[in-house]
């Protein structure tokens, strides 16, 4: 709808029946996208209009329609596929506008990185030709001056909806994590002499966090980067998130409804018999073998040594 064309305000969407058709388009446009809780926003707008109305019938149906998007989120409890997530940057003069833009783009549930990656080659190596067109392979940010002025680069990294810890009291469902969301984030490791992975002692890890400037779900597909933001982790920063991450696998692991055997012997193996030495015995050998003479590294020192006490209880 434009405002600014004559008359539009007596157009046959600017009424009662209108919008309500507008509405009910909507809701099953949201029921097909499998996103029932949004049914159910959308419904909460028309009730009281019906309600108004005294129309029983159309109630009856809308009811009807509710109960069905509610027994289908109960139904396909962690069944829902949403949608993955990649960063793309553009680089090169070839790109012009898109020069050095970056986006978060939006695909279908399972996406892998191989899929896209193909996908935008083709598109791009059509319009530039396949010789100009190179994809980075790496996350590493990107030195411009390093690059050929003759091509044009793309870079393509899997991101992941990245949410602060008082968010995740609000975002408790598999909807909740997944629906309007405007942050994003990947990580790469580094060691401060160039090299991407080292010794525990040496790993450190940066965390780049991206805002976009609408959330997703969107009426496009690929929203721009506006806010780039990035958290450096020191090596025993890097220590603490990898036990957390193995107590939640484990907690996982041990309270999954069947029990699941082999998942659970994954699991275990990759906890406590790692085949590398990088596993928790020689994380707590480099880490908590002396106490640290910084005091600034007390606080991360208790903290794995929580994470630690967490991970033999579980």
């Amino acid at each position: 709808v434009s405002p600014d064309e004559e008359g539009i305000c007596s157009g046959k969407y600017f009424t009662e029946a209108g919008l309500v058709g507008l509405l009910e388009q909507a809701a099953a446009s949201f029921s097909m996208a499998g996103m029932y809780e949004a049914v159910n926003e959308v419904y909460k707008v028309l009730i009281p209009i019906h309600e108004a109305n005294r129309d029983a019938k159309k109630l009856s149906t809308i009811h009807g329609k509710l109960q069905e998007a509610f027994s289908k989120i109960v139904h396909q409890d962690g069944k829902r596929m949403f949608g993955t997530y990649f960063r793309v940057g553009f680089y090169g003069t070839k790109f012009g506008d898109l020069d050095e833009q970056e986006f978060v783009y939006k695909e279908p549930a399972i996406t892998k990185l191989a899929e896209i990656s193909h996908r935008l080659e083709g598109f791009y190596g059509e319009r530039f030709g396949e010789d100009v067109l190179e994809v980075i392979k790496d996350s590493n940010p990107v030195d411009k001056c390093k690059l050929d002025p003759n091509k044009a680069y793309i870079q393509i990294t899997y991101v992941e909806p990245y949410f602060d810890t008082y968010e995740m009291k609000d975002r408790i469902t598999y909807f909740d994590k997944n629906y309007n969301l405007r942050r994003f984030m990947y990580c790469t490791p580094f060691t401060l002499d160039g090299r991407a992975h080292g010794e525990l002692i040496e790993q450190f890890k940066r965390k780049t966090i991206l805002t976009t400037s609408h959330a997703f779900p969107y009426i496009k597909t690929r929203i721009n980067v506006i806010h780039i933001g990035k958290i450096i982790l020191t090596p025993i920063e890097v220590a603490i998130e990898d036990m957390q991450k193995k107590t939640q696998e484990l907690a996982f692991a041990t309270h999954q409804d069947p029990a699941d055997p082999k998942m659970l012997q994954m699991v275990l193996q990759g906890s406590v018999g790692t085949t590398v030495n990088q596993g928790p015995l020689e994380v707590a050998q480099v880490f908590l073998s002396d106490i640290p003479n910084d005091p600034k590294l007390f606080r991360h020192h208790n903290k794995l040594r929580l994470c630690f006490k967490d991970f033999t209880k579980r």
